[in-house]
């Protein structure tokens, strides 16, 4: 929508104002014409109240030293109302307080609304949350890059604003505190139960890697007085099949074994691999250039490896003339592994394809992959133990850093241990796994629901607010 439109639009909700005493008034009469600044390192040793964009989040100023502040910055009295110009947090709002005695400083990332007897401060704040700002200000704002857009302060000079009697402003925003500490309190509520989901998943995988999730095969065949294939002899089963399926041109080498040293003792009839002993094949993605306009095969990418699934809402494709033969693209029980990252914690993310591509599908240089043996119970029993605490803690000893990126390599990766139960025995397990995690994923769902409807209901809250 056009900033026109929006403000139309805003004007025709709040055209009645005048009717019950309130006034429309615009944002333009309380922004400030003019900042106040001040320049840096003049007064080295004293002391300033700074309220910048990062501390937002905290909603903390810095105290900070004159020779420490670095470029510009605008003198604010307390009781101004800051308003955030550029993204991601455009629109955000923030009042200057009493933290301390010192002068206050604000960044130049802030559009500034000095006090003024017409407004309460958390009245117009509470106003320039609403979603409507957010998407004006987001429609006007320019610059170079996403992250980088900004708003000037005159855009906002036309944008209407119900200015109610002071009286009622203060009524307002006590009645908007009150709603959103319930909002708050069912939201905190909600956010604890999704820790303890997270907490529940993580016992349950934690289980299942241990041998205690379902009773073990040596347990059943001993009750039952019968014999069993044991995990190192479906090991060596797997070894025996790699060994004679080998079509390398180069002479066939046998898959290093796990160093165990360090390795926890298993439950009887468990075994120790490799990854690669499990796998038939690795290698790294393809650092082609894609797009979401291109016209070659599609190239997944590390936003495609998401909650150990492969997610296909956005992918990009290669340029047309980019080649991909049918032994080289991506088939199910292939396991793709997030190989570096600005970010720890998704060095080592894996997902499994479990179902054929539409057409021949790569990967991209990003990740790696391991075409894993055996049928789909040994894929998702992988997958499983790779989404455990155990598996992520030898990930992250592995995973090496340079120039602020994480990186494992495939050579590391081809060592991790991978526990390797009875195959009867990864059946129940698997099947365990995925009935509990269901049910996980289902309260997941409804958890995430609610939270949108919270946020929902907070902007619902904002607009009555300021309608007449």
């Amino acid at each position: 929508m056009k900033a026109q439109e929006i403000i139309a639009a805003y004007s025709a909700v709040t055209q009645e104002v005048d009717k019950v005493g309130w006034r429309q008034a615009t944002l333009g009469e309380f922004v400030a014409s003019r900042t106040k600044g001040i320049v840096p390192n003049k007064t080295p040793d004293a002391t300033f109240e700074l309220y910048s964009v990062p501390s937002l989040d905290t909603g903390v100023p810095e105290i900070i030293l004159g020779g420490e502040i670095g470029s510009n910055k605008q003198i604010v009295d307390e009781g101004t109302v800051l308003l955030c110009k550029i993204n991601p947090r455009i629109n955000r709002t923030w009042v200057v307080s009493s933290h301390t005695t010192h002068q206050k400083i604000a960044s130049t990332e802030w559009i500034t609304f000095p006090p003024n007897d017409a407004f309460e401060p958390k009245y117009l704040a509470y106003y320039l949350k609403q979603n409507v700002i957010r998407d004006f200000l987001s429609a006007n704002a320019s610059g170079v890059g996403g992250s980088l857009m900004r708003v000037k302060p005159a855009t906002i000079t036309d944008f209407p604003f119900p200015l109610a009697p002071l009286d009622q402003q203060k009524c307002i925003v006590a009645e908007i505190e009150k709603q959103f500490s319930r909002l708050d309190e069912a939201i905190a509520n909600l956010k604890r139960v999704k820790a303890n989901l997270k907490r529940y998943k993580a016992a349950v995988l934690k289980a299942a890697v241990e041998g205690r999730l379902v009773e073990t095969e040596a347990e059943l065949a001993r009750r039952e007085g019968r014999s069993y294939e044991t995990g190192a002899q479906l090991l060596q089963r797997i070894l025996e099949t790699r060994r004679s399926q080998w079509q390398g041109k180069a002479k066939y080498k046998e898959p290093a074994a796990p160093d165990t040293i360090d390795l926890p003792e298993l439950p009887e009839g468990w075994v120790w691999a490799s990854l690669d002993q499990l796998s038939w094949g690795s290698g790294y993605g393809t650092s082609t250039k894609c797009a979401y306009e291109n016209e070659g095969p599609p190239v997944l990418r590390i936003p495609n490896v998401d909650k150990d699934a492969i997610d296909l809402s956005e992918v990009k494709y290669a340029p047309v003339d980019f080649h991909v033969g049918e032994d080289e693209a991506l088939s199910p029980g292939d396991m793709l592994i997030i190989r570096t990252n600005g970010s720890k914690s998704l060095i080592g993310r894996a997902a499994i394809v479990t179902t054929p591509f539409q057409q021949l599908t790569s990967y991209a240089s990003y990740l790696i992959r391991f075409r894993l043996t055996g049928d789909e119970t040994l894929s998702a029993w992988v997958l499983s133990y790779w989404q455990s605490h155990s598996s992520r803690l030898w990930i992250e000893s592995k995973a090496a850093t340079s120039a602020g990126q994480h990186n494992i390599s495939m050579s590391v990766l081809a060592t991790a241990p991978v526990p390797v139960p009875p195959a009867e025995e990864q059946h129940r397990i698997v099947a365990e796994v995925d009935r509990r995690l269901s049910l996980l994923r289902e309260a997941e769902v409804q958890v995430d629901a609610n939270l949108q409807r919270a946020e929902r209901l907070r902007q619902s809250i904002l607009s009555k607010a300021f309608s007449a």
